[in-house]
């Protein structure tokens, strides 16, 4: 991939190592309309491997969950934001993976025993245990922050209704860079339901699961399929790949460990083997070795800016 800047045109792999010193860029996504997603999320022998930056992407002063770390996230790599949802006591879409507050804010207890300004006393912890400046945001911050900027890949947590999800989307006109999380064909049918112009990432191994989707009506070419934390089968990834289905997988765990081991070339390597999108916690590692892979392949496409910042 390569970008034009000042009358020159640079490797956009070398942009990246120089940012990431200087970090005075920023990766944008940007898409118009829910049409343009879709076919920038459909894969073809073009597509251009991304990284899902896990929870956010949180990092030494960045928590989990919340746009500052997001905006820090795209200063190394375009990102595909997977994010979690959580409800408060009194009903508010609050950004939060776990059940209880202990592990990532001052709180303790149960997110749903609060109200949303009762959690607005607390403050947002990063994965060592510091406090930073920062509050649990809401789904209406959070989307209207991600415009022009990211894909989100939200993840609903247990007890969340669909419903609510789907009348945020709408309500921030977020339908150009947002895909909605199900874990089972059932959840997949309820999505397909209540917005049919969403993608959906689906729990999918293979064509089994795609015909079963497809017989509750989820449409393939809304589909983009999570395939596991573990490398699958080459057919599986064949199977997807004759669909026009890409596919995510799931570093995060294992594979992350593997490579910040042996070397981060693994997600160069993954992506080679037919994976399009990596979900990862180590997101600056695995988007260098991307962004390598997109440069190395000459893989380019008018939805991915560079700012200045």
């Amino acid at each position: 991939m390569f970008i034009k800047s000042k009358g020159f045109i640079l490797p956009l792999f070398l942009l990246l190592f120089l940012d990431s010193f200087a970090q005075q860029n920023e990766y944008l996504l940007r898409f118009k309309t829910p049409k343009q997603l879709h076919r920038f999320l459909s894969y073809s022998d073009t597509f251009i491997p991304l990284v899902s930056a896990h929870r956010g992407g949180p990092v030494k002063g960045f928590p989990e969950n919340c746009t500052a770390t997001f905006a820090n996230s795209i200063k190394y790599n375009p990102t595909i934001v997977e994010t979690d949802i959580a409800l408060s006591k009194d009903s508010v879409l609050v950004m939060m993976h776990d059940n209880t507050l202990d592990r990532t804010t001052t709180g303790t207890g149960k997110i749903d025993d609060y109200t949303y300004q009762e959690l607005q006393q607390l403050f947002l912890e990063d994965n060592d245990g510091n406090q930073t400046p920062y509050k649990i945001e809401t789904l209406d911050e959070v989307l209207k922050w991600g415009k022009d900027k990211v894909i989100y890949n939200l993840d609903v947590k247990k007890g969340v209704p669909m419903q609510m999800i789907v009348d945020a989307v709408r309500r921030n006109k977020a339908e150009a860079y947002s895909v909605i999380i199900t874990y089972n064909a059932n959840q997949a049918a309820e999505v397909a339901i209540l917005a049919p112009d969403l993608m959906i990432s689906v729990s999918a191994r293979g064509k089994e699961d795609v015909e079963r989707m497809e017989n509750l009506g989820v449409k393939a070419e809304k589909m983009v399929a999570f395939v596991g934390v573990s490398e699958p089968k080459p057919e599986v990834y064949q199977y997807l790949h004759d669909r026009k289905i890409a596919c995510i997988l799931g570093t995060m765990g294992n594979i992350d460990k593997s490579a910040a081991a042996k070397g981060d070339d693994l997600y160069y390597k993954l992506i080679e083997n037919g994976a399009n999108i990596l979900s990862s916690d180590r997101h600056i590692e695995a988007g260098i070795q991307l962004m390598k892979y997109a440069d190395d392949k000459k893989l380019k496409s008018k939805h991915i800016k560079i700012r200045k910042i």
